[in-house]
């Protein structure tokens, strides 16, 4: 198992509210999250951060997932615990009343990975039969798509394209969409926010991912392609390899 872990604040905003990590635990799995926080100056950073600070440490204390079963309850319960923790600590400050975070977060075993999401952060698979992305956009943009209202080209630069219909630490209950997917050697998995696939077209990520280059200089290639299209919002990757072994090819 090798990962990339890279985020980048782009080149307009001042800051950056993204979060991104991929965590090792003791059993050799890894967990691989990005948070995009929102809530203005501030309370996403907190938002993210906190999300991220969560599953690192809950990830560095869990049993070994055997099963999808078990790695889909456990990811399940713990997105309920921090959508909790952010609920309780928006409301105990005031600065950060009505933050958020988007979430994208897969388990990655031996033979399986267990993928959750919580708004437009995504995650695509890229395996012998091709490159696609598996998680469904919980955004207006994407229920106007789905409805043919729009194209997929016009949700890129819709004026409410940053509208989202779900996101964690906003409401008092959150149902994330989980599935597992069945993983072989050499497959990859690339977890984003939305500040790179506004600005990067499916057909470029899989071509930097099925290139020569190695993890690290692949991410760094997703995040300059991000920013030389614009770069107008924080951009976050992580890729993820299937191979044999334990090795970290890159860090946040």
């Amino acid at each position: 198992m090798k990962t990339a872990v890279f985020t980048d604040k782009g080149k307009v905003r001042t800051h950056n509210e993204d979060a991104a990590s991929a965590i090792l635990n003791r059993h050799g799995q890894i967990l691989a999250v990005v948070a995009d926080g929102m809530g203005g100056h501030l309370a996403g950073d907190v938002a993210s951060r906190m999300t991220i600070e969560h599953f690192e440490k809950s990830w560095n204390e869990a049993e070994k997932m055997e099963h999808p079963e078990q790695a889909e309850r456990w990811i399940n319960d713990h997105i309920a615990e921090v959508n909790e923790e952010l609920l309780t600590y928006a409301n105990e400050h005031k600065e950060c009343k009505g933050m958020g975070t988007t979430f994208v977060g897969a388990i990655c075993t031996e033979s399986f990975a267990t993928i959750a999401h919580i708004g437009d952060s995504r995650c695509y698979l890229l395996n012998k039969a091709g490159f696609a992305q598996i998680t469904d956009d919980h955004s207006l943009v994407n229920e106007l798509v789905k409805s043919g209202q729009i194209s997929k080209e016009d949700a890129k630069e819709h004026p409410r394209k940053n509208i989202l219909l779900k996101a964690l630490g906003t409401e008092q209950s959150v149902d994330a969409d989980i599935k597992t997917v069945g993983l072989e050697v050499n497959d990859y998995l690339l977890l984003c926010s939305d500040g790179l696939s506004n600005k990067v077209q499916e057909h470029e990520m899989e071509s930097i991912l099925s290139s020569d280059q190695s993890l690290e200089e692949k991410a760094k290639e997703l995040i300059r392609l991000a920013n030389e299209n614009g770069g107008d919002d924080n951009i976050s990757v992580i890729i993820y390899k299937h191979v044999i072994g334990h090795e970290s090819d890159g860090t946040c």
